[in-house]
């Protein structure tokens, strides 16, 4: 088994994941099963706990592994699921270790960070290899060379190297800045970071540069005499309209065939024409464009907006426009900003959509939000929290209850049309939040006659034989049965169950009625992929230009 490292250096978020993705999946075109795992720095168990504010939209896997955004990533390129062995937190690894001491499964030694915890990692690397019947396993490190909270995945990485010899590659992902008063690439915090990559042991194999435009031939000199390495092993991965083309544009510059050679592996050359056609599309230019509001509560961190804690929603929204042919522009809606303003600051979007949230604030905003979307008959796409709103919305406006509500918001409304199941009040009262939420694939059964029914028809997504569908699902929170004749009576369809439970998955408005109104309270944002879309998604989209004529 081979193993690559992919660590980075200078400035987080600089895009290790989506390298270490391509890496994998030019790989994997070249007929090698590969295995990526990333290891995080944070000593939370999980990602599940963490405001998307501070580390991004959690993936949620179809385990039930709530994980890195990365994560969703390897899914996207690798179009293949990940779940609990590809993701691992320091966090984590401190509790398996304590546990083993705990159990004297280290015979009375002293219990240290070398070789305990280092073994420990080097054990999940293996493992994960061994699970997945791997030919290379690619290892993405968590945040930058020289933070104390990773330094012992970098020895992991040195005493691995050793051990291994000729089996193992670290690549380092580094950023070159171009200052705007110089008006040339700056070489300088690269090469300090792969000598603080030395001072721990390791000399990378290949250094991928990110900057704003490629690298050229006197900076991949400059990296080659300071870094001791060769020019054809500095690798150029500049700033692209889109990530889709970052395994194009390392294929051009033979970092697979480096690679096998490094590697001791015969040289295959990888099929890469679906991932070209995917390309071509997304560069081609489109006849129109469609604008989507989208009424969220996550979008400010200080004094700037973040993409980040609706990463996976973004990518399902580009997923379906790739596949459909039309350009999109995305509006970010403040749901608190609503509260204070009014659903009017909304404007004339030709769709909505109201995301996953937590918690009372903005709430009001994201409620109004999906009201104006039904009266003014713009297509609306309600997800998890936004169909919970959905729901509230209506209760308000078509059932007359005013003070209908979630009571995750509040516990004193009479009208709970919003509410926590059994299984999760106890959880509640123990205040066990991580991990404690319904979580992962859950399957439905899917009504016939209904728009959602169709759309997962077309798609061929039930299965075999059954009117079954699964979503993967991260929320405590339910649609309260005990008023769904209520709203039944009144219009509002409820179009798919769990098949375990019989709690409500989607409700919908005819299509007599709106254009598109629809709200799950799964995720399907989780499950698209670039070269498969989610097929509500392409509904949604589909709905969305309609309107737009």
């Amino acid at each position: 088994m081979k193993y690559i490292f992919v660590s980075g250096g200078v400035i987080s978020g600089i895009g290790k994941g989506t390298t270490a993705a391509s890496i994998a999946f030019l790989l994997k075109s070249a007929g090698l099963r590969v295995a990526p795992i990333k290891f995080e720095n944070y000593l939370n168990l999980d990602a599940g706990t963490i405001n998307p504010i501070e580390h991004g939209d959690p993936f949620l896997c179809e385990d039930g592994t709530e994980a890195d955004m990365d994560i969703g990533t390897y899914e996207k390129f690798l179009n293949e699921d990940m779940g609990k062995d590809n993701f691992v937190t320091m966090g984590r690894i401190y509790q398996s270790v304590i546990e083993r001491e705990r159990r004297f499964e280290y015979n009375g030694e002293d219990v240290e960070a070398i070789p305990h915890l280092t073994n420990e990692i080097i054990g999940r690397i293996k493992n994960l290899g061994r699970l997945k019947k791997a030919d290379i396993v690619i290892i993405e490190l968590g945040g930058t060379a020289g933070e104390y909270q990773n330094v012992f995945y970098y020895e992991a990485s040195r005493i691995m190297t050793l051990a291994n010899r000729g089996d193992v590659l670290h690549i380092h992902v580094s950023y070159v800045p171009t200052p705007r008063h110089l008006g040339e690439p700056k070489t300088k915090p690269t090469q300090l970071s792969v000598r603080t990559l030395n001072s721990l042991g390791i000399q990378p194999d290949f250094v991928i540069t990110r900057s704003e435009k490629y690298l050229d031939q006197r900076r991949r000199e400059r990296f080659a005499l300071f870094c001791n390495m060769r020019p054809e092993d500095i690798i150029s991965n500049p700033d692209l309209s889109s990530v889709y083309e970052i395994p194009l544009v390392l294929h051009k510059q033979n970092l697979e065939e480096r690679i096998l050679q490094k590697l001791g592996l015969k040289l295959r050359k990888p099929d890469l024409k679906s991932w070209e056609k995917l390309v071509e599309k997304i560069h081609t230019k489109k006849d129109k464009g469609i604008e989507i509001a989208i009424v969220g509560k996550y979008f400010g961190t200080g004094d700037y907006q973040l993409k980040d804690s609706y990463a996976a929603l973004f990518d399902a929204i580009d997923h379906a426009c790739y596949s459909i042919g039309v350009g999109v522009k995305t509006k970010w809606v403040d749901a608190e900003k609503v509260e204070r303003e009014g659903a009017e600051i909304i404007g004339k979007p030709d769709g909505i959509i109201v995301p996953i949230g937590w918690g009372e604030r903005g709430s009001e905003g994201m409620i109004a939000g999906a009201s104006y979307a039904r009266k003014h008959l713009v297509p609306y796409l309600g997800l998890c929290y936004g169909m919970q709103l959905a729901v509230i919305a209506y209760a308000r406006d078509i059932l007359g209850w005013q003070d209908a509500d979630t009571t995750e918001n509040n516990s004193k409304t009479t009208h709970p049309v919003i509410d926590l199941i059994p299984k999760q009040k106890e959880y509640m009262e123990r205040r066990a939040y991580g991990g404690t939420m319904r979580l992962g694939a859950w399957d439905a059964t899917v009504k016939k006659g209904t728009r959602a029914f169709e759309i997962y028809q077309q798609a061929g997504s039930f299965a075999s034989q059954t009117q079954h569908t699964s979503e993967r699902h991260r929320h405590r929170y339910e649609f309260n049965n005990k008023y769904a004749k209520d709203f039944e009576n009144n219009g509002l369809v409820i179009s798919a169950r769990s098949v375990a439970e019989n709690l409500v998955e989607i409700i919908e408005l005819p299509k007599d009625v709106h254009p598109f109104y629809m709200g799950t309270q799964g995720h399907p944002e989780y499950k698209s992929r670039p070269l498969s879309p989610h097929p509500i998604f392409l509904a949604f989209i589909k709905a969305t230009s309609e309107n737009k004529k």
